[in-house]
């Protein structure tokens, strides 16, 4: 009895074939217009070009050319540390290696709970790396007892 259905349950294995839920044509089709099966259904158009798509506001915008100057990272730029009397405590700098240099001398950086945090002295600077949360770049100075907040220039 055993035999039977384990021959029956091998052949029955064996024999599917895999079942694919788009054609191979139509698979090409996608990659070759930058679309998928959503924003098809939103609008992108599978006979035109990913260039053309991307124009559209369809799929990944095309990456920057090497020695561009977009940045890739969040943090590169100029920032400015201020006591919450509006007094500077440090300027600071940051290239797109995630370099930071900090009233001009470099220091060591890293990335640490969404952020970028390093430290001059005794202050330590954090600078988040979702820039659409405001008024969360800090530094604190751990002798002092004080705090302040990190403006981009």
């Amino acid at each position: 009895m055993n035999k039977a259905i384990f021959a029956a349950l091998a052949i029955t294995l064996l024999a599917q074939s895999p079942a694919y839920a788009i054609s191979e044509k139509y698979r090409k089709q996608l990659e070759q217009s930058g679309c998928t099966q959503i924003s098809e259904l939103q609008g992108c158009d599978i006979t035109k070009s990913k260039a053309e798509n991307a124009k559209a506001g369809f799929g990944e915008p095309a990456a920057p050319a090497a020695g561009s100057t977009k940045s890739q990272t969040p943090y590169a730029g100029q920032w400015v540390a201020k006591s919450a009397s509006g007094a500077t405590v440090a300027t600071i700098r940051i290239d797109e290696k995630e370099h930071v240099w900090v009233n001009g001398k470099p220091v060591k950086a890293k990335r640490t709970d969404g952020g970028l945090q390093f430290r001059a002295g005794t202050i330590l600077f954090m600078i988040q790396g979702d820039r659409r949360l405001k008024d969360e770049d800090y530094w604190t100075d751990s002798d002092a007892g004080i705090k302040g907040l990190i403006q981009a220039e």
